[in-house]
């Protein structure tokens, strides 16, 4: 093959590999609209439904219940039927949710069709980023990863931008009783129905892309794995992949979950139990959901508040891009040091400005800013990424499906109790408690997680034996 036909070769695979990630970072951008359409809905919802704080935080964090049983389901089905189709199934739940939603009649069923919604996003937030990580080159995968936690802050701008926009023209005159309620009466309704639009270009996309091709290595189906590493990486990549992939000679125990709990995987588990509850209690979505409350209590109006929740969903994607350019050329542990370390500083001096009621100008919104961007190019990617790559192969979706759980714990637990710490501790001891939250991720960093960058996820697991092997001795 002569220069130019390589050259047209590589920049085919490498268009061809960021389309697939594309699709597949979709069920992030789902993530985080679901996420963030919350914040323009609950005085609206509480309004119409006359909820107190307790009823409040469950309309916020039932949806975070069903991601927990989503998840939950989601590696045992990911495993057995395949990445694809589980990603197809969490689509589907997320369309039905957001047209339940928009046409609820009680606050019964708009809790049920929030619970549907939740269990979509829980399966989509486990198995998009390990679709990703098994489907990316090792040079790539930090990046591709990254992708997922890009589209899921996208998807938290365009909530605030489209909340923002129904909320302006609720006043508008609509013909017809049920667009009245929907888009002005009661315009929660169409911000909630408004995620069916993503859902369905996520469900069609993915009829267009291929399986997992280490999902079809686990299942022997070797030759049509390798002609998916081929369109992606080439042929001398892919015969490489395949080779350190059945090398590895794999036996039916490495299938069951109960692998993860040998000494040997030991570290790797603490590590997928740890990273995700903590990149959640440090109280980034208290940010997200209560955002509003939070700037009024420093002294903000309603509409210079959404102002600033809008500037703060910006901030979160372009420090993602931080990130997606530096974490597979810098490596995991910097990122993870520089961004902890900035966000426990961050919620100690947003503590320490409240408590000294030093609430009027701009300093709240930018350390709440600064704790923004200190996430968004460290936990919020990188969390991602280390957990979507240190698992062994036979067990990677049961593996990732319980380190994502207790990511979905730590999220619901904050969702449910940040207006009750708000109304009981006020926002300085909310914040100093978050912060306390997020401090052992530095330890973490430190003692367990290996540096990562450029390996191979058969690498990555040759990496525990011999660790296992030299701590026995």
């Amino acid at each position: 093959m002569n220069s130019t036909n390589q050259y047209i070769a590589v920049k085919n695979s490498k268009t061809y590999l960021y389309l697939v990630c594309l699709v597949a970072a979709l069920g992030g951008f789902l993530f985080g609209f679901d996420t963030a359409v919350i914040s323009g809905t609950i005085s609206l919802v509480k309004g119409d439904f006359g909820l107190n704080a307790v009823s409040e935080g469950w309309f916020v964090s039932c949806a975070l219940l069903g991601c927990i049983i989503g998840v939950s389901i989601s590696g045992k089905l990911s495993d057995h039927y395949g990445r694809k189709i589980v990603l197809i199934l969490s689509a589907f739940l997320f369309l039905v949710s957001a047209l339940g939603c928009m046409y609820a009649s009680s606050f019964s069923m708009l809790i049920v069709f929030r619970l549907v919604g939740g269990v979509g996003i829980g399966v989509a937030s486990m198995v998009s980023p390990l679709y990703i990580s098994e489907f990316a080159p090792s040079r790539l995968r930090g990046t591709m990863v990254s992708l997922y936690q890009l589209a899921l802050t996208i998807g938290i701008v365009a909530a605030y931008f489209s909340n923002a926009f129904l909320a302006s023209h609720a006043g508008d005159h609509f013909a017809g009783g049920q667009a009245e309620k929907i888009f002005s009466a009661e315009v929660w309704r169409a911000m909630l129905g408004l995620g069916g639009v993503p859902a369905l270009i996520f469900l069609l996309s993915l009829f267009l892309v291929p399986e997992s091709p280490r999902w079809l290595l686990t299942k022997g189906q070797t030759a049509r794995a390798k002609s998916i590493l081929i369109k992606i990486d080439g042929e001398q990549a892919a015969n490489k992949e395949v080779n350190a992939f059945l090398s590895q000679n794999e036996t039916e125990e490495d299938a069951s979950l109960k692998t993860l709990f040998k000494p040997v995987y030991r570290k790797a588990l603490w590590i997928g139990l740890l990273l995700p509850f903590l990149s959640q209690v440090c109280g980034i979505n208290a940010v997200i959901y209560y955002g509003p409350r939070i700037l009024e209590q420093a002294g903000f109006t309603l509409n210079n508040a959404l102002g600033g929740q809008v500037t703060i969903g910006l901030i979160n994607v372009i420090f993602t891009f931080v990130a997606i350019f530096t974490v597979d050329k810098w490596g995991r542990k910097p990122l993870l040091y520089v961004g902890i370390g900035g966000a426990v500083l961050s919620l100690v001096i947003i503590g320490i400005l409240f408590q000294a009621g030093i609430i009027s100008g701009p300093w709240i919104l930018i350390f709440i800013l600064a704790f923004i961007a200190c996430f968004a190019f460290s936990f919020g990617p990188v969390c991602w990424v280390v957990i979507g790559e240190i698992f062994p192969n036979g067990i990677r979706g049961k593996a990732m499906s319980l380190a994502t759980l207790t990511l979905w714990i730590g999220n619901f637990f904050v969702g449910q109790l940040t207006p009750l710490m708000l109304e009981g501790l006020g926002s300085a001891w909310t914040f100093w408690i978050f912060a306390i939250c997020c401090s052992p991720a530095l330890y973490l960093t430190w003692k367990l997680i290996p540096e990562t960058k450029g390996r191979s996820l058969e690498e990555i697991d040759a990496h525990w034996q011999a660790d296992h092997a030299n701590n026995v001795k």
